[in-house]
């Protein structure tokens, strides 16, 4: 299965099943950071970055908070997304209470 994580002003396509909240954060956090001779950790390797997708084949979208806004074409890809009557998840991360 093939959706899209977006994060901020940034967007991955991505390779497996739609992950929950706590997994979609981590797998922003670990692929928007280039860590030169890292493994993926054990509890994101049901994921992977796809290089090539076709629009048709997106099946998913989780939207996690990011830097920047959304980029015009991510924000019209979730608009087509949404048209063909995918839900678009937008995961906000839960409160702190003082």
């Amino acid at each position: 299965m093939i959706g899209i994580l977006v994060c901020g002003d940034n967007h991955f396509i991505v390779q497996g099943p739609p992950p929950d909240r706590e997994s979609a954060v981590a797998l922003a956090r670990n692929w928007s950071l280039i860590q030169i001779g890292q493994t993926t950790p054990p509890s994101l390797q049901a994921w992977s970055i796809v290089t090539r997708a076709f629009r048709e084949d997106l099946a998913w979208a989780v939207v996690v908070p990011g830097d920047g806004e959304t980029t015009p074409a991510v924000a019209q890809l979730l608009e087509e997304l949404l048209a063909r009557g995918i839900t678009i998840r937008r995961e906000i991360p839960p409160r702190t209470i003082f």
